[in-house]
């Protein structure tokens, strides 16, 4: 019960419009660090009883938020994919004119999807089938 209520509330707010993200290691590692502060909480284990990692999310039946972000992101690419002439789909391969800023680019939605469709091996042809595309984002 509590699982579903943290799920359905906090985490919803936690994550919303993730989708659009293009999330760096250090947002997921604090993301994940004050979920595991609420998890702790809601299961009323201090710090001294720590156990394994993840023990206090297998009671509450919870995923990883890094995996439900992950999911999230795959699960908009796909959409995103499947439009037609959207302005959205237009945006992702927009190129800004001019000359560029000193130092490295900033990191882009798209190659953080490009890295997710890499990591659970995903085709760009599977997304123009929406059912196969979210089992497949089910599975990982």
């Amino acid at each position: 019960m509590r699982g579903r209520l943290y799920s359905s509330c906090v985490r919803s707010s936690m994550l919303h419009g993730s989708e659009t993200w293009p999330v760096r290691k250090e947002n997921v590692v604090a993301l994940e660090r004050a979920e595991m502060r609420m998890v702790r909480w809601m299961c009323g284990v201090k710090l001294r009883q720590i156990s394994k990692k993840g023990t206090e999310r297998e009671r509450l039946g919870i995923d990883d938020i890094a995996l439900v972000l992950q999911q999230n992101r795959l699960r908009q690419y796909g959409y995103v994919l499947r439009k037609e002439d959207d302005w959205v789909k237009k945006c992702m391969d927009y190129e800004v004119e001019g000359p560029r800023h000193r130092g490295r680019p900033k990191r882009t939605w798209k190659e953080v999807v490009q890295n997710d469709c890499q990591a659970c091996k995903l085709n760009k042809e599977d997304d123009m089938d929406s059912v196969k595309w979210r089992k497949l984002i089910k599975d990982v």
